[in-house]
């Protein structure tokens, strides 16, 4: 019986699907892109390739494979004019593996790990109270119907519209009034309460269907049980895309240290890189091979969750 429905089945005609038909042009436009994006991928990542092959390098072979570049860069921060006349032998496999570099960071110079960490030391902070300032901000703006809701929402859009320097005078008066100029918090608290977070995270919950809200209070659901069980987990992928986008800013901050402090002991790595390569070559391409790691860790291991959350592609839609 089966067989016949299947006999029966395949007595029917099948459409036939028209195949597409691949010219030269669409070749050798796909070709075109291809070569062009390859290109580009290889210009973006040959400086960090670069860094990481060479920072294996002893301190006479980097000398000897692009001593003109280097001094010709220091004897042109002095005011004079270098012209390279010598080619420089761009070679990123190290003839001889050498750890020295990362040996006299890790182990013989405790000031470029000190600094390391008072990278960490600002970021964690200003990640960890920034997302939960901004959840609970968010979160207001989404579900407390204030006759003020847009105009204090769209006065967070203009901050967030501003660039860093603008805002960077009112910064300083305030933590010059707080009495926080050269310490810490100099730099923690106006990271915490950046309205970038705020903006993204407030986008995302009007998202959620109010329907949801509706039959978590029907089964008598509080509002602190509907921001912790229904608007956070919904908003996990935002959230950790968020947290990569801020760690990333934060990690390369150079302007609110030099202005906000003065002590060089509070820097962190991230201006500490201008005066490493001013000296030796090797120690600021394996210094900056550390530096990259964080970043780049972090990035791998939350790539999925950065894509899902600025695309907004969770399971709940509006």
């Amino acid at each position: 019986m089966t067989g016949d429905i299947i006999l029966n089945a395949n007595a029917f005609p099948q459409p036939k699907r028209k195949k597409k038909r691949v010219t030269a042009g669409r070749v050798l436009f796909l070709i075109f892109a291809m070569t062009v994006l390859v290109t580009f991928a290889v210009l973006f990542l040959f400086p960090t390739v670069f860094t990481l092959a060479d920072s294996f390098m002893s301190t006479t072979e980097i000398t000897a494979n692009y001593g003109k570049i280097f001094s010709g860069l220091g004897a042109a921060g002095n005011g004079g004019r270098v012209f390279i006349g010598e080619k420089v032998n761009l070679q990123l496999i190290p003839s001889k593996v050498s750890f020295s570099q990362y040996s006299t960071v890790l182990l013989k110079s405790p000031e470029y790990l000190l600094k390391f960490w008072n990278s960490v030391s600002y970021v964690l902070p200003i990640v960890l109270f920034q997302l939960i300032v901004a959840a609970g901000a968010s979160y207001c703006f989404a579900r407390v119907p204030t006759k003020f809701r847009s105009a204090v929402f769209f006065a967070y859009i203009i901050l967030m519209l501003m660039p860093y320097q603008v805002t960077l005078v009112p910064n300083y008066l305030v933590i010059d009034k707080l009495d926080l100029l050269n310490t810490r918090w100099a730099i923690i608290l106006p990271g915490v309460f950046s309205p970038f977070s705020v903006f993204i995270l407030t986008k995302y919950m009007r998202r959620i269907p109010s329907s949801v809200v509706e039959a978590a209070k029907l089964d008598g659901a509080g509002e602190w049980q509907i921001f912790t069980r229904i608007f956070l987990p919904l908003c996990q992928s935002t959230l950790y895309s968020v947290a990569i986008l801020v760690f990333l800013d934060y990690w390369n901050m150079v302007e609110q240290p030099l202005i906000l402090l003065s002590d060089e002991e509070l820097y962190p790595l991230s201006v500490f890189l201008s005066k490493i390569n001013q000296g030796d070559t090797g120690v600021a391409l394996a210094i900056a091979v550390i530096y990259m790691v964080p970043p780049v860790l972090l990035f791998l291991y939350s790539e999925d969750y950065l894509i899902d959350g600025i695309s907004y592609s969770a399971s709940v839609k509006g």
